[in-house]
């Protein structure tokens, strides 16, 4: 027995009432609470992970660690945030509340476990269980992502670019400024309390929306897109408030109440699009009932059984089989040896069909792309991870670091939404390949590491805008060309593994190259000032150099992933040039 979304009619007057749903059911089983559930818990997810630059400081201090120590830390939150393998296989054969209910549980202890060590209430734990903790805590983002960024994907194919521009932006950018905002209103100062905050928060939305994200087979309707573009202007316009409340609070000053009141109009943006989600139930109600009424539904959702009687009617109707060629031995040898496995993963079908994970992860396609993302990600991480300690040692004060990451959250917010929107249009209209558009970003990124290298005079706020946002312009393009180059079929999988690059640049880069450098230089101000570090002292670094040498490392790396994304380019041109959403219209 198979169920199946297809357009029907209901024959009679009275099934139709019957089955006609009420507005409040319409509006909480439709598509459009699920993208908005999913916009809510992928923003959530990451509130942990994306404030980091703000509370590392209190577990540097707290437990006495040294720079390396941290970026192993920020390594393993980096490595649990992104390598979703796991969850991915696990979602390719359940529903989607089972990984997003896995995720509530790991953020939930991961976080409290670390909270417990920095307010003191539990021994000092070694540093491997501290790095367990975090990358528990932070592997939830991966469960959360799946689980809500993949089902969102699946139900709506055709618009893909502009859901991965939607769900990204909010996951990450628009969440280090809007929690920034939570905290001072809550906590003020106290980074120890929001280890706590985000520990809970996370885990009570992905809860609280569970019956709602899940897989639905509908047809589309002619105004999706023009609906996620009216949940764009809204983000938009959280984002430009946003902006506006950061340099109000950097120019005068905001004393906790003062926070309150900004929150308050954050919450209204925030949660607008919840009026844009009845709108759209409303209105689809609305016709449905129009149809009931008039003794026809053309709903796009209903269930056809197909039964055996069925298969049987058609079976006899059709003409019967013609018998196999004389060469039909040879046929199933061939097609025996065809379905080895081995076989397959080196004979991938072509470009934008459905590829086994095998046959995926043995192909050169995904060895460019995973390789252009560890240098391209790996570089704009380890500056974000480092964004405190780079503050700190260029002299800049608490307030000024609160200022980075909210500036940073919306520059990296605005690089998703671009490109998203804007590589979906150039896409459809002008054939504009997406990988060509991943390299021009990574290609700007490297002016942005050196800014930073140099430390040009007033020029780290938009070194910062600059990293922000092709942090954030990457991951859409990336998920995206996963999707279009791989298909569908295994996206929960592939889309983890694309993820698993991250972590790698961020170890890379950001323990083995940036930690590194900034402890030798520390250790050299303190032999130059005639002292000695103690056991469990932090270990600190002052001035332009503590950074230097890093990220002119980090700029050549990322101007050689620019290099490997440009052969990318050049092998999917003529994929690119075709008709890649032909056969979600067919």
């Amino acid at each position: 027995m198979e169920e199946m979304a297809v357009a029907g009619t209901v024959p009679s007057t009275d099934s139709n009432r019957t089955g006609m749903k009420s507005l409040a059911v319409q509006i909480l089983t439709g598509r459009w609470l699920m993208v908005f559930a999913a916009i809510l818990v992928m923003f959530a997810a990451a509130s942990a992970t994306s404030m980091f630059g703000l509370y590392s400081n209190a577990l540097k201090s707290s437990l006495g660690y040294d720079q390396t120590t941290l970026n192993l830390l920020g390594f393993f939150k980096d490595l649990g945030a992104n390598v979703g393998v796991i969850s991915g296989l696990i979602n390719e054969v359940t529903p989607p509340w089972v990984v997003l209910s896995m995720g509530a549980a790991m953020n939930l202890f991961g976080y409290l476990m670390i909270w417990l060590a920095v307010s003191g209430k539990i021994a000092k734990p070694h540093v491997w269980q501290m790095c367990l903790y975090i990358c528990i805590g932070s592997n939830s983002q991966a469960f959360a992502t799946t689980g809500a960024l993949v089902t969102c994907v699946k139900n709506f194919p055709e618009n893909r670019g502009a859901v991965l521009g939607i769900l990204k932006g909010y996951q990450g950018a628009l969440t280090g400024a809007i929690i920034t905002q939570m905290y001072h209103a809550f906590y003020g100062d106290d980074a120890v309390a929001l280890i706590l905050f985000v520990a809970w928060l996370p885990a009570a939305i992905s809860l609280g929306f569970l019956p709602a994200i899940r897989i639905m087979k509908v047809g589309q309707r002619r105004n999706e897109l023009k609906v996620f573009y009216n949940f764009l202007y809204i983000s938009l316009g959280l984002a430009g408030f946003l902006m506006i409340i950061i340099i109000v609070q950097k120019k005068f000053g905001f004393t906790q109440s003062q926070y309150g009141g900004s929150l308050a109009g954050v919450l209204f943006f925030l949660f607008l699009p919840l009026a844009l989600v009845v709108k759209e139930e409303f209105e689809l109600w609305k016709m449905n009932k129009q149809e009931c009424l008039n003794g026809y539904s053309q709903l796009n959702i209903i269930t056809e059984k197909l039964n055996t009687e069925n298969t049987d009617e058609i079976g006899a109707s059709s003409p019967p089989p013609s018998p196999p060629p004389i060469s039909a031995p040879a046929t199933n040898s061939r097609n025996q040896k065809g379905n080895s496995w081995l076989w397959n993963v080196f004979r991938p079908p072509n470009r934008g069909e459905d590829y086994t994970i095998l046959q995926a992860l043995f192909s050169i396609d995904m060895f460019l792309l995973f390789l252009a993302t560890i240098c391209g990600v790996g570089g704009t991480l380890t500056a974000i991870d480092n964004l405190g300690q780079i503050g700190t040692s260029l002299g800049y004060p608490t307030d000024s670091l609160s200022t980075f990451i909210s500036l940073m959250s919306i520059w990296n917010y605005l690089g998703r939404v671009v490109a998203g929107f804007a590589s979906e249009i150039f896409l459809t209209r002008y054939k504009f390949p997406r990988p060509l558009m991943l390299a021009l970003i990574q290609l700007l990124a490297c002016a942005g590491h050196l800014l930073m290298a140099f430390n040009v005079h007033n020029a780290l706020y938009l070194a910062w805008m600059i990293i922000g946002f092709c942090f954030g312009a990457q991951w859409p393009l990336l998920f995206a060309i996963i999707s279009e180059i791989f298909g569908l079929k295994y996206y929960s999988t592939l889309y983890n593994f694309g993820s698993v690059a991250s972590p790698i640049g961020s170890y890379l880069l950001n323990v083995r190259v940036a930690g590194y450098l900034y402890d030798k230089e520390a250790e050299r101000q303190m032999a130059a000032a005639g002292s000695h570090r103690k056991h469990g002292e932090e270990l600190s670094c002052i001035g332009p150099e503590c950074f230097k040498l890093a990220f002119l490392i980090i700029a050549g790396v990322t101007f050689f992933g620019t290099l490997t994304t440009f052969i990318l380019v050049l092998r999917t041109r003529k994929f690119y040039r075709s008709d890649i959403y032909k056969k979600f219209r067919e």
